[in-house]
Protein backbone atom coordinates (compact mmCIF):
# COMPACT_ATOMS: atom_id res chain seq x y z
CA UNK A 1 0.00 0.00 0.00
CA UNK A 2 2.93 2.50 1.05
CA UNK A 3 3.87 2.69 -2.90
CA UNK A 4 4.14 6.99 -3.01
CA UNK A 5 7.29 8.03 -4.75
CA UNK A 6 7.37 11.23 -1.99
CA UNK A 7 7.21 8.60 0.78
CA UNK A 8 11.18 9.14 2.41
CA UNK A 9 12.53 7.89 5.47
CA UNK A 10 11.29 11.12 7.36
CA UNK A 11 7.73 12.26 6.62
CA UNK A 12 6.47 16.10 6.40
CA UNK A 13 5.11 15.66 9.72
CA UNK A 14 3.68 18.86 11.60
CA UNK A 15 2.74 17.52 15.09
CA UNK A 16 3.98 20.40 17.51
CA UNK A 17 2.75 19.10 20.95
CA UNK A 18 -0.34 17.12 23.11
CA UNK A 19 -3.01 18.93 24.76
CA UNK A 20 -5.49 17.85 28.06
CA UNK A 21 -8.63 17.96 26.26
CA UNK A 22 -10.04 19.45 29.79
CA UNK A 23 -7.51 21.59 31.23
CA UNK A 24 -5.43 22.54 27.72
CA UNK A 25 -2.39 22.27 29.22
CA UNK A 26 0.30 20.94 26.53
CA UNK A 27 2.69 17.89 27.04
CA UNK A 28 5.40 17.06 24.48
CA UNK A 29 5.14 15.20 21.59
CA UNK A 30 7.38 12.01 21.03
CA UNK A 31 7.28 11.08 24.52
CA UNK A 32 5.31 8.24 26.17
CA UNK A 33 1.87 9.47 27.12
CA UNK A 34 -1.32 8.25 28.74
CA UNK A 35 -3.77 10.34 30.14
CA UNK A 36 -3.62 13.98 31.15
CA UNK A 37 -2.13 15.25 34.39
CA UNK A 38 -6.15 15.73 35.16
CA UNK A 39 -6.95 12.49 34.00
CA UNK A 40 -8.66 13.37 31.20
CA UNK A 41 -7.27 12.28 27.22
CA UNK A 42 -4.76 13.89 25.09
CA UNK A 43 -5.26 15.56 21.98
CA UNK A 44 -2.68 15.86 19.19
CA UNK A 45 -2.17 19.11 18.01
CA UNK A 46 -0.44 20.18 14.87
CA UNK A 47 0.96 23.27 13.07
CA UNK A 48 -1.93 23.59 11.07
CA UNK A 49 -0.49 26.99 8.87
CA UNK A 50 1.88 25.22 7.96
CA UNK A 51 -0.07 21.93 6.68
CA UNK A 52 -2.28 24.76 4.91
CA UNK A 53 1.46 25.61 3.08
CA UNK A 54 2.47 21.95 2.35
CA UNK A 55 -0.63 20.47 1.49
CA UNK A 56 -2.90 21.03 -1.79
CA UNK A 57 -6.07 19.24 -2.71
CA UNK A 58 -4.70 18.23 -6.07
CA UNK A 59 -1.40 16.81 -4.02
CA UNK A 60 -3.75 14.91 -2.37
CA UNK A 61 -5.94 13.66 -5.17
CA UNK A 62 -2.38 12.12 -6.61
CA UNK A 63 -1.57 9.99 -3.63
CA UNK A 64 -2.88 6.10 -3.33
CA UNK A 65 -6.31 5.58 -1.55
CA UNK A 66 -5.41 4.44 1.82
CA UNK A 67 -5.25 5.64 5.24
CA UNK A 68 -2.06 7.16 4.99
CA UNK A 69 -2.79 9.88 2.30
CA UNK A 70 -3.71 12.01 5.17
CA UNK A 71 0.33 11.81 6.55
CA UNK A 72 0.49 15.62 7.36
CA UNK A 73 -2.49 15.66 9.76
CA UNK A 74 -1.13 12.10 11.46
CA UNK A 75 1.32 12.20 13.96
CA UNK A 76 3.59 9.32 12.56
CA UNK A 77 6.94 10.85 11.66
CA UNK A 78 9.31 7.50 10.13
CA UNK A 79 7.82 5.83 7.07
CA UNK A 80 9.76 2.64 9.08
CA UNK A 81 7.54 2.72 12.04
CA UNK A 82 4.24 2.61 9.94
CA UNK A 83 2.60 -1.12 10.61
CA UNK A 84 0.06 -1.22 7.52
CA UNK A 85 -2.07 -4.28 6.58
CA UNK A 86 -3.66 -2.18 3.77
CA UNK A 87 -5.64 0.36 5.21
CA UNK A 88 -7.55 1.41 2.28
CA UNK A 89 -10.47 4.12 1.95
CA UNK A 90 -13.57 2.93 2.62
CA UNK A 91 -16.60 3.56 0.30
CA UNK A 92 -19.94 5.04 0.17
CA UNK A 93 -22.86 2.98 -0.51
CA UNK A 94 -26.00 5.08 -1.30
CA UNK A 95 -29.05 3.42 0.17
CA UNK A 96 -31.47 4.40 -2.88
CA UNK A 97 -34.32 2.16 -1.84
CA UNK A 98 -34.48 2.63 1.82
CA UNK A 99 -34.39 6.60 1.31
CA UNK A 100 -37.35 6.25 -1.26
CA UNK A 101 -39.72 3.72 0.94
CA UNK A 102 -38.80 6.34 4.28
CA UNK A 103 -39.32 9.59 1.93
CA UNK A 104 -36.02 10.65 3.73
CA UNK A 105 -33.37 12.81 1.25
CA UNK A 106 -29.96 10.92 0.17
CA UNK A 107 -29.30 8.15 2.57
CA UNK A 108 -25.72 6.99 1.97
CA UNK A 109 -23.66 4.14 4.26
CA UNK A 110 -19.86 4.58 5.25
CA UNK A 111 -18.84 1.22 4.79
CA UNK A 112 -15.99 0.50 7.81
CA UNK A 113 -16.25 -3.54 7.53
CA UNK A 114 -13.84 -3.03 4.32
CA UNK A 115 -11.09 -2.32 6.58
CA UNK A 116 -8.69 -5.21 8.13
CA UNK A 117 -9.84 -6.88 10.74
CA UNK A 118 -13.14 -6.30 9.73
CA UNK A 119 -13.69 -3.07 11.27
CA UNK A 120 -13.08 0.41 11.91
CA UNK A 121 -10.95 0.03 15.04
CA UNK A 122 -8.51 -0.80 12.45
CA UNK A 123 -8.03 3.21 12.07
CA UNK A 124 -7.10 3.61 15.51
CA UNK A 125 -5.20 0.65 16.45
CA UNK A 126 -3.19 0.79 13.16
CA UNK A 127 -2.49 4.93 14.56
CA UNK A 128 -2.03 3.43 18.07
CA UNK A 129 0.47 0.86 17.18
CA UNK A 130 2.84 2.57 14.76
CA UNK A 131 3.25 5.29 17.47
CA UNK A 132 4.32 2.53 20.00
CA UNK A 133 6.56 1.07 17.78
CA UNK A 134 8.14 4.34 17.20
CA UNK A 135 7.83 5.20 20.75
CA UNK A 136 9.93 1.54 21.64
CA UNK A 137 6.90 0.36 23.50
CA UNK A 138 7.03 -3.45 23.71
CA UNK A 139 3.88 -4.87 25.62
CA UNK A 140 0.42 -3.38 25.09
CA UNK A 141 -2.78 -3.81 26.99
CA UNK A 142 -6.44 -3.27 26.53
CA UNK A 143 -10.12 -4.05 27.20
CA UNK A 144 -12.25 -4.68 24.36
CA UNK A 145 -15.69 -5.86 23.76
CA UNK A 146 -13.91 -7.63 20.51
CA UNK A 147 -13.15 -5.74 17.74
CA UNK A 148 -10.88 -3.08 19.18
CA UNK A 149 -8.98 -6.73 20.55
CA UNK A 150 -9.20 -8.30 16.92
CA UNK A 151 -7.18 -4.98 15.28
CA UNK A 152 -4.96 -4.98 18.20
CA UNK A 153 -3.97 -8.07 17.83
CA UNK A 154 -3.07 -7.93 14.34
CA UNK A 155 -1.39 -4.70 14.70
CA UNK A 156 1.06 -5.68 17.58
CA UNK A 157 1.72 -8.96 16.36
CA UNK A 158 2.77 -7.69 13.05
CA UNK A 159 4.90 -4.77 14.43
CA UNK A 160 6.84 -7.78 16.66
CA UNK A 161 5.03 -6.24 20.09
CA UNK A 162 3.58 -8.73 22.76
CA UNK A 163 -0.24 -7.70 23.71
CA UNK A 164 -2.31 -9.12 26.12
CA UNK A 165 -6.43 -8.34 25.86
CA UNK A 166 -8.86 -8.51 28.36
CA UNK A 167 -12.84 -8.75 27.01
CA UNK A 168 -16.33 -9.40 28.93
CA UNK A 169 -17.23 -12.91 28.93
CA UNK A 170 -19.53 -12.85 26.78
CA UNK A 171 -18.04 -11.69 24.17
CA UNK A 172 -18.73 -13.30 20.39
CA UNK A 173 -16.43 -15.98 19.96
CA UNK A 174 -15.35 -15.44 16.34
CA UNK A 175 -13.90 -12.54 17.82
CA UNK A 176 -12.33 -14.03 20.79
CA UNK A 177 -10.79 -16.71 18.54
CA UNK A 178 -9.67 -13.90 16.04
CA UNK A 179 -7.63 -11.68 19.00
CA UNK A 180 -5.79 -14.99 19.99
CA UNK A 181 -5.00 -16.38 16.54
CA UNK A 182 -3.82 -13.22 15.66
CA UNK A 183 -1.10 -13.22 18.03
CA UNK A 184 -2.17 -12.00 21.44
CA UNK A 185 -3.13 -13.49 24.85
CA UNK A 186 -6.77 -13.14 25.56
CA UNK A 187 -8.81 -13.61 28.57
CA UNK A 188 -12.38 -14.02 29.37
CA UNK A 189 -13.45 -11.99 32.69
CA UNK A 190 -17.11 -11.99 34.44
CA UNK A 191 -17.87 -8.44 34.21
CA UNK A 192 -18.30 -5.72 31.19
CA UNK A 193 -15.77 -3.22 29.32
CA UNK A 194 -14.87 -0.77 31.97
CA UNK A 195 -14.38 -4.23 34.30
CA UNK A 196 -11.97 -5.18 32.09
CA UNK A 197 -10.05 -1.80 31.77
CA UNK A 198 -9.78 -1.84 35.30
CA UNK A 199 -7.51 -5.03 34.92
CA UNK A 200 -5.49 -3.21 32.17
CA UNK A 201 -5.29 -0.33 34.38
CA UNK A 202 -3.88 -1.96 37.75
CA UNK A 203 -1.98 -4.11 35.97
CA UNK A 204 0.12 -1.01 34.33
CA UNK A 205 2.45 -1.21 36.71
CA UNK A 206 2.68 -4.73 37.88
CA UNK A 207 3.00 -5.85 34.36
CA UNK A 208 4.27 -3.54 33.43
CA UNK A 209 2.34 -3.18 29.42
CA UNK A 210 1.27 -0.30 27.98
CA UNK A 211 -2.73 1.06 28.71
CA UNK A 212 -4.42 1.12 25.36
CA UNK A 213 -7.73 1.43 26.31
CA UNK A 214 -10.19 3.94 24.50
CA UNK A 215 -9.17 7.29 25.07
CA UNK A 216 -6.21 6.52 27.79
CA UNK A 217 -3.69 6.77 24.92
CA UNK A 218 -3.61 9.99 22.45
CA UNK A 219 -3.25 7.79 19.10
CA UNK A 220 -6.15 5.97 18.45
CA UNK A 221 -8.59 9.21 17.96
CA UNK A 222 -5.65 10.36 15.70
CA UNK A 223 -6.52 7.26 13.05
CA UNK A 224 -10.20 7.56 13.84
CA UNK A 225 -10.48 11.01 12.74
CA UNK A 226 -9.48 9.92 9.20
CA UNK A 227 -12.93 8.75 8.91
CA UNK A 228 -13.91 12.38 8.54
CA UNK A 229 -11.14 13.13 6.51
CA UNK A 230 -11.87 10.48 3.96
CA UNK A 231 -15.64 11.67 3.94
CA UNK A 232 -15.36 14.90 3.19
CA UNK A 233 -12.73 14.10 0.33
CA UNK A 234 -15.29 11.67 -1.11
CA UNK A 235 -17.75 14.33 -0.76
CA UNK A 236 -15.88 16.86 -2.81
CA UNK A 237 -14.78 18.96 0.41
CA UNK A 238 -18.19 18.94 1.29
CA UNK A 239 -19.82 17.36 4.75
CA UNK A 240 -23.98 15.97 5.01
CA UNK A 241 -26.16 17.40 7.07
CA UNK A 242 -26.15 14.73 9.44
CA UNK A 243 -23.90 11.71 11.03
CA UNK A 244 -25.31 9.08 12.64
CA UNK A 245 -22.39 7.26 14.79
CA UNK A 246 -22.80 4.25 16.46
CA UNK A 247 -21.60 5.40 20.15
CA UNK A 248 -19.24 3.36 22.66
CA UNK A 249 -16.65 5.19 23.71
CA UNK A 250 -17.02 7.20 20.91
CA UNK A 251 -13.66 8.22 20.15
CA UNK A 252 -15.12 8.52 16.06
CA UNK A 253 -17.44 10.79 16.87
CA UNK A 254 -14.37 13.26 18.90
CA UNK A 255 -12.30 12.07 16.27
CA UNK A 256 -14.55 12.92 13.47
CA UNK A 257 -15.39 16.10 15.38
CA UNK A 258 -11.61 17.15 15.55
CA UNK A 259 -10.55 16.42 11.66
CA UNK A 260 -13.74 19.01 10.41
CA UNK A 261 -11.94 21.64 12.53
CA UNK A 262 -8.70 21.07 11.29
CA UNK A 263 -9.97 21.03 7.22
CA UNK A 264 -11.07 23.97 7.98
CA UNK A 265 -8.23 25.48 9.05
CA UNK A 266 -6.11 24.47 6.38
CA UNK A 267 -8.83 25.84 3.85
CA UNK A 268 -10.56 22.63 2.57
CA UNK A 269 -13.92 22.96 3.59
CA UNK A 270 -16.32 26.17 5.12
CA UNK A 271 -17.81 26.69 8.37
CA UNK A 272 -20.26 24.17 7.18
CA UNK A 273 -20.88 21.32 10.01
CA UNK A 274 -23.13 18.14 9.85
CA UNK A 275 -25.23 17.48 12.86
CA UNK A 276 -23.31 14.59 15.08
CA UNK A 277 -25.85 11.99 16.20
CA UNK A 278 -24.49 10.18 19.00
CA UNK A 279 -26.40 6.50 19.07
CA UNK A 280 -26.66 3.66 21.62
CA UNK A 281 -28.53 1.14 22.90
CA UNK A 282 -31.31 1.31 24.94
CA UNK A 283 -30.08 -1.23 27.60
CA UNK A 284 -26.52 0.95 27.56
CA UNK A 285 -27.10 4.89 27.03
CA UNK A 286 -25.39 6.92 29.22
CA UNK A 287 -24.58 9.34 26.83
CA UNK A 288 -28.43 9.73 26.23
CA UNK A 289 -28.93 10.22 29.95
CA UNK A 290 -26.70 12.66 30.02
CA UNK A 291 -27.54 14.48 26.70
CA UNK A 292 -31.13 14.74 28.21
CA UNK A 293 -30.00 16.13 31.47
CA UNK A 294 -27.95 18.80 30.32
CA UNK A 295 -24.75 17.59 31.90
CA UNK A 296 -21.30 17.39 30.62
CA UNK A 297 -20.53 14.10 32.22
CA UNK A 298 -22.31 10.69 31.88
CA UNK A 299 -22.45 8.52 35.31
CA UNK A 300 -21.91 4.74 34.76
CA UNK A 301 -24.96 2.90 33.17
CA UNK A 302 -25.96 0.22 35.60
CA UNK A 303 -27.06 -3.39 34.20
CA UNK A 304 -25.56 -2.63 30.36
CA UNK A 305 -26.99 -5.02 27.90
CA UNK A 306 -27.08 -4.98 23.93
CA UNK A 307 -26.92 -7.16 21.32
CA UNK A 308 -25.01 -4.21 19.59
CA UNK A 309 -21.76 -5.48 21.72
CA UNK A 310 -19.69 -2.58 20.58
CA UNK A 311 -21.54 0.32 21.76
CA UNK A 312 -21.86 -1.52 25.32
CA UNK A 313 -19.39 0.58 26.94
CA UNK A 314 -21.40 1.60 30.60
CA UNK A 315 -18.95 4.63 31.03
CA UNK A 316 -16.61 6.62 28.59
CA UNK A 317 -13.73 8.58 30.24
CA UNK A 318 -14.28 10.81 26.63
CA UNK A 319 -17.95 11.04 27.78
CA UNK A 320 -17.77 15.60 28.10
CA UNK A 321 -15.71 15.31 24.38
CA UNK A 322 -18.91 13.52 22.91
CA UNK A 323 -21.53 15.48 24.45
CA UNK A 324 -19.41 18.76 23.17
CA UNK A 325 -19.37 17.39 19.47
CA UNK A 326 -22.70 16.59 20.13
CA UNK A 327 -24.09 19.68 20.98
CA UNK A 328 -21.78 22.21 19.44
CA UNK A 329 -22.94 20.33 16.01
CA UNK A 330 -26.54 21.48 17.20
CA UNK A 331 -27.14 17.33 16.93
CA UNK A 332 -28.48 14.98 19.25
CA UNK A 333 -27.96 11.42 21.42
CA UNK A 334 -30.75 8.79 20.77
CA UNK A 335 -31.01 5.07 22.11
CA UNK A 336 -32.67 2.19 19.92
CA UNK A 337 -34.04 -0.68 21.45
CA UNK A 338 -32.52 -4.20 20.63
CA UNK A 339 -35.33 -5.35 18.59
CA UNK A 340 -35.52 -1.99 16.20
CA UNK A 341 -31.37 -3.03 16.06
CA UNK A 342 -32.70 -6.41 15.07
CA UNK A 343 -35.74 -5.11 12.70
CA UNK A 344 -33.09 -2.51 10.99
CA UNK A 345 -30.35 -5.43 10.15
CA UNK A 346 -33.38 -7.52 8.57
CA UNK A 347 -34.85 -4.83 6.50
CA UNK A 348 -31.39 -3.58 5.17
CA UNK A 349 -30.27 -6.58 4.26
CA UNK A 350 -33.44 -7.20 2.51
CA UNK A 351 -34.22 -4.71 1.13
CA UNK A 352 -30.54 -3.12 -0.22
CA UNK A 353 -28.72 -6.24 -0.01
CA UNK A 354 -26.48 -5.27 2.79
CA UNK A 355 -25.24 -6.64 5.27
CA UNK A 356 -24.90 -4.14 8.35
CA UNK A 357 -23.58 -4.90 12.16
CA UNK A 358 -25.32 -4.57 14.86
CA UNK A 359 -23.87 -1.50 15.73
CA UNK A 360 -24.05 -0.04 11.99
CA UNK A 361 -27.91 -1.31 12.16
CA UNK A 362 -28.63 0.97 15.60
CA UNK A 363 -27.55 4.15 13.37
CA UNK A 364 -30.40 3.18 10.37
CA UNK A 365 -33.02 2.32 13.09
CA UNK A 366 -32.25 5.84 15.00
CA UNK A 367 -32.40 7.52 11.77
CA UNK A 368 -36.17 6.14 10.88
CA UNK A 369 -37.11 7.20 14.48
CA UNK A 370 -35.24 10.72 14.00
CA UNK A 371 -36.82 11.27 10.71
CA UNK A 372 -40.45 10.23 11.79
CA UNK A 373 -40.19 12.27 14.80
CA UNK A 374 -38.70 15.12 12.83
CA UNK A 375 -35.14 15.67 14.41
CA UNK A 376 -34.12 14.46 10.45
CA UNK A 377 -36.04 16.83 8.10
CA UNK A 378 -36.95 15.04 4.83
CA UNK A 379 -34.61 16.76 2.38
CA UNK A 380 -31.43 16.11 4.58
CA UNK A 381 -28.46 14.12 3.29
CA UNK A 382 -27.15 11.33 6.09
CA UNK A 383 -24.27 9.30 6.54
CA UNK A 384 -24.40 6.37 8.79
CA UNK A 385 -21.72 4.91 10.05
CA UNK A 386 -21.46 0.95 9.53
CA UNK A 387 -18.44 0.18 11.67
CA UNK A 388 -17.77 -3.53 10.88
CA UNK A 389 -18.25 -6.20 8.67
CA UNK A 390 -22.19 -7.92 9.37
CA UNK A 391 -20.24 -11.78 8.74
CA UNK A 392 -18.39 -11.28 12.61
CA UNK A 393 -21.58 -11.69 14.12
CA UNK A 394 -24.75 -14.74 14.68
CA UNK A 395 -26.31 -14.97 12.09
CA UNK A 396 -29.87 -16.17 11.25
CA UNK A 397 -30.36 -19.72 10.98
CA UNK A 398 -31.94 -20.86 7.59
CA UNK A 399 -33.44 -24.93 8.28
CA UNK A 400 -35.04 -25.08 4.56
CA UNK A 401 -33.94 -27.95 2.60
CA UNK A 402 -34.56 -29.67 -0.85
CA UNK A 403 -34.43 -33.70 -1.45
CA UNK A 404 -32.50 -34.18 -4.96
CA UNK A 405 -33.68 -37.64 -4.62
CA UNK A 406 -37.72 -37.04 -4.76
CA UNK A 407 -39.81 -34.97 -7.13
CA UNK A 408 -39.40 -31.36 -6.81
CA UNK A 409 -42.76 -28.61 -7.32
CA UNK A 410 -40.58 -26.62 -9.48
CA UNK A 411 -44.11 -24.33 -9.38
CA UNK A 412 -43.54 -24.08 -5.85
CA UNK A 413 -40.18 -22.49 -5.99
Amino acid sequence: MLHDENLTTERPTFVTHLECAMEGDRYPADTIHNLSRANKPLLVRYDLAGVKKALSKDALASRPQDLWRYRELLPVRRVSDIVSLGESVTPLIAMPKLAAKLGGGELIVKDEGRLPTGSFKARGLVMAVSMAKALGIKHMAMPTNGNAGAALAAYATRAGIKSTIFCPQDTPEVNVSEIELQGATVYRVNGLIDDCGKIVGEGKAKAGWFDTSTLKEPYRIEGKKTMGLELAEQLGWDVPDVIFYPTGGGTGLIGMWKAFAELEAIGFIGKKRPRMVAVQAAGCAPMVRAFDAGVEHAPRFENAHTIASGIRVPQAIGDFLILRAVRESKGFAIAVTDENISAALNEVARTEGFLMCPEGAATYAAYKTSLADGRVRRDERVVLFNCATGLKYPLPPVTRTLDRHKPIDFAAL
